[in-house]
């Protein structure tokens, strides 16, 4: 497996791991203790979280048939920080950090339709 597709779906194989375990935590942990508009917010995270971990896989397993595709690379370095922007803002907002640190959220969100759209450009680059 090329380098660059092994690390992509490691990244996506930890980042899928993770989000199950903070949906049992959102799910089982914070159930009781924090208000339901809160715990919505860690499900929405946890949503986009897992669905990103996915498109990360599925970048990773194109970047075997095609390993030096630069778009391909990019799409993937924008989903991971996309979703440690979007997500982990909105965890952390769920878990009563400042809601200051809400701006980060739609910059998250950016990165992740970024991401897409690297996807939609490397399907029509060689």
């Amino acid at each position: 497996m090329p380098a660059s597709a092994r690390l992509v779906v490691l990244a996506a194989a930890l980042l899928g791991a993770l989000g199950v375990l903070l949906g049992a935590f959102g799910a089982h942990g914070l159930k009781h203790r924090v208000p339901p508009e809160l715990l919505a917010l860690w499900q929405t995270a946890v949503q986009y979280h897992l669905w990103h971990a996915l498109a990360m896989l599925g970048v990773g397993l194109l970047l075997l048939h095609v390993p030096q595709h630069g778009w391909l690379r990019v799409a993937a370095a924008l989903f991971l920080a996309g979703t440690a922007l979007f997500s982990g803002s909105l965890y952390a907002l769920a878990l009563g950090a400042p809601r200051l640190l809400g701006a980060l959220t739609p910059l998250g969100g950016l990165a992740l339709i970024a991401g897409w759209g690297c996807l939609a450009v490397a399907a029509f680059r060689p």
